[in-house]
């Protein structure tokens, strides 16, 4: 016999069926285990603390300047008849030069007068102890008084200081003669031009202004806190000096490029800037105006403003780790065994550049945390990726 389910009894039969196989699902699933997830640790970048000798730079900045600078100044009067063509702004001449003349006809005609008054002067003295000697032998024989005698003995005096005057304004008509050329006192350049020729000048009217160009200096000031990484110069009183300062790069920028001079520092300045607290190295550069090994290299020129890095001492030992580790300045943090952040006050022996020299603080072989974190706390646990890999 079959049961018939009427066309009315078919959807209640499905959904009992549904509520049976939801049953039967349900008594069947497997047990799930809930568990609370790993925390996501941040990660950060370390270096490995290694101690190695750190060579200490100091830097500084100034403007060269010539090592001499003075004015060319003629010894007499007269007109300039001739100007030499390395006399105009920025030419450059040798030690001995001529650069001027003056006219030198005014001194010719003296010269010839002083040797003429020279001469006659001459033959004065000769008459004057001719005269002398005939009256020390008339006084001998008694012949002459004592009065003719010393009258004679005077003359002869006089005439000889007169011919000494005579031949002191003679050599000084030849001085004048020889001055009416004007040299240059050492090799250098022309700064700045006054006269040319046809012009009147004056005995000690300068004409022109000149320095040197056998080599430049440049004056740097050095904060007093870093002298004491440089082995200065310094000059005490009685004593001759004569080691070599430390070496100086010096470079600019010139023409849109980088261009580089080596120099190195031959003393200091006799004080200490009240205001600043600086000492002034004053640093040496031979031959400022030659092309040197770098045929395009242009020339260290007089008031070029340059940066100085000036070679320091030797430090050994040193913990040098990148500047980005340091924080507030005297902290950095490290990351121990166990990957969790240990803050350290540190003692900074030196900043220079990117990186910093640690005096005290790190121990060798520590890993320095390099990387900017926003929030940490003491304890906290990293993951570590070493800088550069």
């Amino acid at each position: 016999m079959r049961l018939r389910v009427g066309r009315a009894g078919l959807p209640v039969a499905l959904v009992a069926a549904a509520v049976v196989g939801a049953a039967v699902l349900v008594a069947a699933r497997p047990e799930v285990r809930t568990h609370r997830p790993d925390a996501a640790l941040p990660v950060v970048r370390v270096v490995t603390a290694e101690p190695r000798d750190f060579a200490v730079t100091v830097r500084a900045q100034g403007s060269v300047t010539p090592r001499t600078e003075s004015n060319l100044v003629p010894e007499v009067s007269g007109r300039i008849v001739w100007a030499s063509p390395a006399l105009a702004a920025g030419g450059f001449f040798e030690q001995d030069e001529p650069l001027l003349r003056i006219d030198r006809v005014d001194y010719e005609v003296r010269l010839r007068r002083a040797e003429a008054n020279v001469q006659g002067l001459e033959s004065q003295l000769r008459l004057a102890r001719r005269n002398l000697e005939r009256a020390r032998e008339l006084k001998k024989s008694g012949v002459t008084s004592l009065v003719e005698h010393d009258d004679s003995e005077n003359r002869e005096r006089v005439a000889a200081a007169a011919l000494a005057d005579a031949q002191a304004a003679l050599e000084q008509a030849r001085l004048d003669l020889a001055r009416t050329e004007v040299r240059a006192p050492f090799a250098g350049r022309v700064r700045e031009k006054r006269v040319d020729v046809g012009q009147f000048v004056e005995r000690g009217t300068p004409v022109a202004r000149l320095y040197a160009v056998d080599y430049a200096e440049v004056r740097l000031p050095v904060p007093d806190a870093d002298v004491g990484f440089l082995d200065l110069p310094l000059d005490y009183r009685g004593e001759d000096r004569r080691e070599a300062g430390p070496a100086v790069e010096l470079h600019a920028s010139f023409a849109g490029d980088e261009h580089r001079w080596q120099g190195r520092i031959v003393r200091t300045e006799g004080e200490i800037d009240p205001r600043t607290r600086m000492v002034h190295a004053v640093a040496r550069v031979e031959d400022p105006y030659g092309r040197g090994a770098q045929g395009d290299r242009p020339p260290l020129a007089v008031g070029m403003f340059v940066d100085a890095e000036i070679a320091g001492r030797m430090v050994p030992g040193a913990i040098v780790v990148p500047r980005a580790a340091l924080r507030d300045g005297d902290r950095v943090l490290v990351v121990d065994g166990e990957g969790r952040i240990r803050p350290r006050a540190v003692e900074v022996l030196r900043l220079d550049g990117d990186v910093v020299a640690l005096r005290s603080g790190v121990a060798p072989g520590e890993r320095v945390c390099v990387s900017e974190l926003e929030a940490f706390t003491d304890g906290m646990r990293v993951r570590t990726v070493e800088e550069g890999a």
